[in-house]
């Protein structure tokens, strides 16, 4: 049902502390640039900058993944650890290492199978949520599949077009949070269809088009499901 992750956007206090994170320290290109909001290619997907001016805000202390090359996994340890506090986990033959941007978001740089050079992607967002059974239902009807729970029931992984975890709030790896009041933006043939699937969970609809159809989650998250 949902093809593609189109944005991650997230709360910045500051435009230009963060901006320069994500552009000189990690990489990304700018695609747009304004007062409120600073737009990075990520692969496919959009990372946006926000100021917490209007609405929707964008996601706060949100642990995302970017994927990298295998192969370039050393060079940006060597690269951030110079001038970051890094962590590294490994899962399975594949590694990642977590560091904080200027907003407090928790960044993970993990290794994919993709072409690079660089971040090539994004790979998985967490959201937190009040009530995790819910939220469980409510991503299943969209289309994700549970591929994991955690054993103390805090935390459920899914995978769609990218991977999702829900987590009831607590602290994970490298102290991430889940993000609080995120803004997801997810590319579809059908945004009605989603709606459809969707209609009686939401926490709220605040727009409906032939193109474009905009939701709040139960938890407050913002959905846009997109064709353009």
């Amino acid at each position: 049902m949902l093809s593609g992750l189109a944005w991650l956007a997230l709360e910045a206090k500051y435009l230009e502390p963060a901006a320069a994170f994500y552009e000189e320290a990690l990489g990304l290109t700018v695609r747009e640039r304004g007062p409120r909001e600073v737009v990075f290619a990520a692969g496919d997907t959009d990372l946006v900058c926000r100021r917490p001016d209007g609405i929707p805000r964008g996601g706060l202390h949100t642990h995302f993944a970017f994927s990298i090359p295998d192969a370039e996994y050393d060079d940006w340890w060597e690269r951030l650890s110079e001038g970051y506090d890094l962590e590294e986990a490994q899962f399975g033959p594949a590694r990642s290492l977590y560091l904080y941007d200027s907003d407090g978001n928790c960044v993970e740089l993990g290794q994919q199978d993709v072409a690079g050079p660089g971040i090539d992607g994004l790979f998985e967002v967490v959201l937190e949520v009040r009530d995790l059974e819910r939220a469980h239902r409510f991503y299943e009807a969209l289309g994700f599949e549970t591929v994991d729970e955690g054993d103390d029931r805090k935390r459920v992984r899914l995978q769609g077009p990218m991977a999702l975890e829900l987590w009831e709030p607590h602290l994970g790896l490298a102290d991430a949070r889940g993000g609080v009041h995120v803004d997801l933006g997810f590319e579809t043939d059908e945004p009605a269809a989603a709606l459809a699937a969707v209609r009686d969970r939401t926490g709220s609809l605040e727009r409906e088009a032939d193109d474009e159809v905009v939701v709040r989650d139960p938890d407050g998250h913002v959905l846009t499901f997109t064709s353009g």
